[in-house]
C-alpha cells in the first residue's frame, strides 16, 4: 500500500494490496500530477473512442424524450455490437479451411469488429504476461486475503516470497521520486519491494518492518544487517530474536516486523520520523492498493490537527471500499499497475523495467559470517532470473497474528 503527499509550499498532488508522501519541485509540478491523475481516471471511464456521444437538440421535444431517444439507440447499437462481434468471434474460431463463403464476405464487411476482436487478443496475452511479470503476492484485506482468509478460520499457502520482484507500480513511483513529483512513500509492506525498485532510504518509511532487514539494538544507534533472504523464519508475534549475533558487540539480532498487537519502536527502517514530517509538509496524499482500516489510526499521516478545509487533498486507488473513502477527493475502483501505466502516460514519462542483476538489495547486502549458513534455511535472491512462485514457506511474519483470538471457557 502506498501513500503520497506534496509539499505545501508547492500547489498540488496519487498499488495484491496495502501507502506513500509525494512532493513536486517547482510550482506547476502538483498540479500537473493531480491534473494527470483526474485525467486517467477519465481515460478509465471513455469508451474506446475516448468521447462521449454529444447529446442531439430538438426543437420542441422534451429534455426527458430526447434523452429516452438517444438511451434506446445506444441499446440498440450496443445489442447489434454484440451479436456481431459474437458471430465474428465464432467465425475466426474456425480453421480457415473450414470458413465458407458467406463467412468470408462477412469477415470483409466487419472489418472494424476483425480488428476490435485481434485488438482484445493482444491485450488479453499482454494482461496474461502482466500478471506473469508480478509480485505475485496475495493481498491482505481482499476477498482472498491473507487476513480474510484467517478471520474465518481457513489456511493460507503462500508462496516464497524471495521469488517476488517490483512491479510496475513501484518502478512508477520510483520514476515519480526521481522527477521530484513524490517526496516519500509510506508503506505497510513488509516484502521489502520499495527499497529493491532503487527508492533511497531517505524517502522511505516501511511501518511494518523489512523481512529482509535484522537489527542489533544494543548497539547505539541500531546496526542494520541487510540480508538475501527472508530473516523472519524463525521469529513470530512477540518472539522477534533471529538467532544470529551482531558482527560488533555479539548480541543476539533481532527482526523489524510490527505484528498485530505490537508498537513499532524501532528507528529504521520503520522511520515514523520522516513520514509525520512529510505528512506536515503534504497537500496531497495518494493511497495505493490500501484498505486504509489500519493506516486510518495514524492520526499523524492524515493532518488531523488541521480543520478539514486545510488538510492534503485525499487521492484513493483501490479495488474495495476504504474508510476513508467520503472524505477523498477522488476515488479510483482500477487496479494499481493500470492507474500508474496511465498517470505516468499523462505525464509523458516512461516507467524503467526493474533489471534484478542491478537490484540495490545486492550491494547493500550484509554477507553472513563463517558458520551462520546454517542459520536459516530460506532460499537466497540471486541476480539470475527467479523460477516460477509458489512453494509453500512456513514460519516467518507471514499471516502471524492475525487469526481471532479464542478465550477459554469457565469452568
Amino acid at each position: 500500500m502506498e501513500l503520497c503527499g506534496l509539499k505545501r509550499q508547492w500547489e498540488g498532488l496519487d498499488s495484491g494490496r496495502e501507502g506513500p508522501l509525494c512532493g513536486g519541485s517547482a510550482p506547476w509540478r502538483g498540479a500537473a500530477l493531480g491534473a494527470s491523475l483526474s485525467a486517467a481516471h477519465s481515460r478509465c471511464l471513455k469508451g474506446p473512442d475516448g468521447a462521449a456521444a454529444p447529446s442531439p437538440a430538438m426543437a420542441g421535444v422534451s429534455q426527458r424524450e430526447v434523452r429516452k431517444a438517444a438511451d434506446r439507440r445506444q441499446k440498440r447499437a450496443a445489442e447489434e455490437q454484440r451479436a456481431r462481434i459474437k458471430l465474428v468471434s465464432t467465425i475466426l474460431q474456425k480453421p480457415e479451411e473450414l470458413r465458407t463463403k458467406d463467412d468470408l464476405t462477412l469477415l470483409s464487411a466487419c472489418v472494424d469488429t476483425v480488428q476490435e476482436l485481434e485488438k482484445r487478443k493482444q491485450k488479453t496475452e499482454a494482461r496474461k504476461r502482466k500478471l506473469e511479470e508480478a509480485a505475485s503476492i496475495p493481498d491482505y484485506r481482499g476477498p482472498n486475503g491473507v487476513w480474510t482468509l484467517l478471520q474465518s478460520g481457513r489456511t493460507v499457502s503462500t508462496g516464497d516470497l524471495s521469488e517476488a520482484e517490483p512491479t510496475l507500480t513501484h518502478m512508477g513511483i520510483t520514476k515519480l521520486y526521481k522527477e521530484k513529483l513524490v517526496q516519500h512513500v509510506v508503506s505497510q509492506n513488509c516484502d521489502g519491494l520499495h527499497l529493491r525498485s532503487s527508492l533511497p532510504r531517505k524517502a522511505l518509511s516501511e511501518l511494518h518492518g523489512n523481512m529482509y532487514i535484522e537489527v542489533c539494538t544494543y548497539c547505539s544507534p541500531n546496526r542494520e544487517y541487510i540480508r538475501l533472504f527472508d530473516v523472519t523464519e524463525r521469529t513470530s508475534l512477540h518472539r522477534h530474536n533471529t538467532g544470529r549475533k551482531c558482527h560488533k558487540c555479539g548480541n543476539e539480532l533481532r527482526d523489524t516486523i510490527v505484528h498485530f498487537g505490537e508498537k513499532g519502536t524501532l528507528e529504521q527502517p520503520l522511520n515514523w520520523k520522516g513520514a509525520a514530517e512529510a505528512a506536515k509538509k503534504a497537500d496531497v496524499i495518494i493511497c495505493l492498493g490500501s484498505s486504509l482500516k489500519v493506516l486510518k489510526k495514524y492520526a499523524c499521516l492524515w493532518c488531523m490537527s488541521r480543520v478539514p478545509h486545510k488538510r492534503p487533498k485525499l487521492y484513493i486507488v483501490n479495488l474495495q471500499w476504504t474508510p476513508k473513502d467520503d472524505v477523498a477527493t477522488l476515488k479510483i475502483h482500477a487496479k494499481c499497475d493500470d492507474v500508474m501505466q496511465l498517470l505516468l502516460e499523462e505525464l509523458c514519462l516512461e516507467i524503467p523495467h526493474y533489471d534484478r542483476s542491478k537490484d540495490p538489495i545486492f550491494s547493500l547486502a550484509t554477507q553472513l559470517r563463517p558458520g551462520e549458513e546454517d542459520s536459516h534455511s530460506r532460499k537466497l535472491l540471486t541476480k539470475d532470473s527467479p523460477g516460477s512462485v509458489g512453494s509453500t514457506v512456513s514460519g516467518g511474519w507471514y499471516g502471524k497474528g492475525c487469526a481471532k483470538g479464542r478465550r477459554k471457557k469457565k469452568v
